[in-house]
């Protein structure tokens, strides 16, 4: 018994030291030297800081873009996503709701153009990101609503898009809060 117990309190004090004090204290130094620096990317806009670059806000008024529906109802404090199957009833009907809505909002598009992530949640339920696609289906929409013209709002799409990592890795994204800011700005 002694064989194994002094060994085992050793590696466990090694352990504790090394994962419990060691390495969060060098992921804290990497954090202060990232965006942010370790807080969350703020954005300002006219001075004050209205949200998080990485965190999804929600917008209810019809002249805006609209970001991916949140299971968390875009509460920061609680990021998660459903954990209901995609055959699930409960699920279905909730992504029909989605798809009804989204056909209320915007009649000129046809039910089978509307990009699936519009009626779907992410992961965690706090995405602030939308496909070139997704963000192009609400133009007419705003459009109507703003009195913009669709092509510049379709330019101001493309100067919001953001390309794949290096142009390699990932697809091209939209944060939906900056596009947003961009919008009033041309108002």
């Amino acid at each position: 018994m002694k064989k194994y117990l002094w060994p085992s309190i050793k590696l466990t004090i090694i352990l504790i030291v090394l994962l419990g004090g060691l390495y969060p204290l060098f992921l804290s130094a990497v954090a202060k030297m990232a965006p942010g620096k370790g807080d969350g990317v703020k954005v300002v806009h006219n001075g004050k800081v209205v949200g998080y670059e990485n965190i999804a806000q929600q917008f209810s008024d019809d002249k805006y873009f609209q970001p991916r529906p949140s299971t968390v109802n875009y509460n920061a404090a609680g990021s998660g996503g459903s954990n209901k199957a995609a055959g699930n009833p409960d699920y279905l009907k909730s992504v029909q709701e989605r798809i009804d809505t989204f056909m209320v909002h915007n009649p000129e598009i046809k039910r089978t153009d509307i990009p699936v992530e519009l009626v779907t949640a992410s992961a965690s339920g706090l995405d602030p990101d939308l496909s070139p696609a997704a963000a192009l289906v609400q133009v007419p929409r705003i459009a109507k609503l703003s009195g913009i013209a669709p092509e510049k709002l379709k330019d101001l799409v493309a100067k919001n898009t953001k390309g794949p990592l290096l142009g390699l890795f990932g697809v091209p994204t939209i944060n939906v809060l900056k596009l947003n800011i961009a919008l009033d700005e041309m108002k």
